[in-house]
């Protein structure tokens, strides 16, 4: 039991290969360098304690205001108080980058929305718009005639 949680909680080791190897090998371009099973092992252990630190950190900041839900602001706070202040300007950086991304995103959205209801709108026939066709001599009351009341 103990070893299906802990790799339900492993990290994707393509995803932690891919990571390492990047930034080794911006670290030495000359060279090609070969990361061991064992150290991507050890790379993907410690991320996952980082991650696990760090969200614990951040929730006792949330828990501290009193809210459930964890935000940015949170993170880099835990991020500040474990001691990582160099993560900071990258992280707001990143995002920033996001929110401005998301924000374009949204609003491609919802403007394709508005079209795409619009349209709908424009292809549906009178009663169903919600708006009834008043033919020439119908009184207000729908019925045709000049307006004389037929029970008077």
């Amino acid at each position: 039991m103990a070893k299906a949680a802990t790799e339900m909680e492993e990290l994707p080791r393509t995803i932690v290969r891919r990571v390492v190897k990047e930034k080794i090998s911006r670290l030495s371009e000359e060279v090609e360098i070969s990361v061991n099973k064992d150290a991507l092992l050890a790379f993907s252990e410690s991320a996952r304690i980082f991650i696990h630190y760090l969200s614990a950190t951040a929730d006792d900041i949330c828990k501290d205001s009193k809210r459930q839900i964890i935000n940015a602001d949170d993170v880099l706070k835990a991020i500040e108080e474990i001691e990582f202040p160099e993560f900071i300007g990258p992280l707001k950086a990143s995002l920033d980058a996001f929110r401005r991304k998301n924000a374009a995103k949204k609003a491609v959205a919802a403007k394709t929305k508005v079209v795409s209801k619009k349209r709908k709108m424009e292809n549906k026939p009178p009663e169903q718009n919600g708006d009834r066709e008043v033919e020439e001599g119908d009184g207000e009351d729908g019925n045709e005639g000049d307006g004389a009341n037929v029970n008077d």
